[in-house]
């Protein structure tokens, strides 16, 4: 069984030196979510990144996060991460999570592949002897061959993110965070990694995952939180909740135009006369 409760959960990042204000204030509404404020301490910067968030999830729940860039979704996955610690308020999270939203976090690159699948592994909730049980599973799905023997600095890219996936998806969780339905790899790899996330979805008790996809929140949830300013506009099944959204992009999207129209406030007579 699987259960998480957050009840007036906020999230406040101080950032500090006070250079560069105007950019990194602008960068971090963008980036981040909720707003930014400047506390007494003017070397001080303070982002409200999630405010007040309370809900509940349980068996069977598939959680659509939706809103704008900067709404708080990331955010909210990285405290059901447990990455980030909540400045206010309570989380509680019973069962093993499995997150998709920082697949090398806990990596050395100075490591083997071997030795970072251990390390990963146990950053993911593993004693050493489960992480080291999972390394079969990893050799044949990363396909990385005797690379693995080597430090990770010497891979490239892709191969990085064959064995970070390849470690995060290897222990079927009970709580699958996801940021985005993510493609790694050449198109024979990326094949068998979608056909891997739907495994993990299907089988994991509770279920998040952000997107700016309509079609992916409508086949993968069954429940739909829509955040902005890093705050629960709404909480409801997917039709209801997208429709609403949708409409208020439509309602934005019209006030915008009609801001930037530029239209003179004149007929063609008058304009003639």
């Amino acid at each position: 069984m699987a259960r998480i409760s957050l009840r007036n959960v906020s999230v406040e990042l101080a950032i500090y030196n006070p250079r560069g204000r105007a950019l990194k204030n602008e960068l971090l509404r963008r980036t981040i979510g909720g707003g930014v404020r400047d506390d007494r301490d003017r070397a001080v910067i303070t982002v409200n990144a999630l405010k007040n968030v309370s809900f509940e999830a349980r068996d069977g729940d598939r959680i659509g996060l939706i809103g704008n860039n900067g709404a708080g979704k990331t955010t909210l996955l990285r405290v059901l991460s447990k990455v980030y610690p909540p400045t206010g308020g309570v989380v509680e999270i019973q069962g093993r999570v499995s997150s998709l939203i920082d697949l090398a976090m806990g990596m050395d690159m100075e490591a083997t592949g071997y030795e970072n699948i251990v390390m990963r592994g146990v950053m993911l909730g593993l004693d050493h002897k489960q992480a080291r049980s999972i390394t079969e599973d990893v050799e044949t799905f990363s396909q990385l061959g005797q690379y693995l023997s080597l430090p990770i600095r010497t891979y490239s890219s892709g191969m990085l993110l064959r064995l970070a996936f390849a470690v995060s998806t290897a222990v079927q969780p009970e709580i699958a965070i996801f940021d985005e339905i993510i493609g790694v790899g050449d198109a024979g790899f990326a094949a068998r990694a979608k056909k891997r996330i739907h495994q993990l979805i299907q089988n994991s008790n509770i279920m998040f995952l952000a997107s700016h996809d309509n079609g992916s929140i409508q086949s993968f949830c069954n429940r739909v939180l829509w955040l902005r300013g890093g705050e629960i506009v709404m909480d409801g099944p997917p039709p209801e909740v997208l429709g609403a959204y949708d409409d208020a992009i439509a309602a934005a999207d019209e006030i915008a135009d009609d801001e930037t129209s530029g239209e003179l406030p004149i007929t063609g007579e008058r304009a003639f006369s």
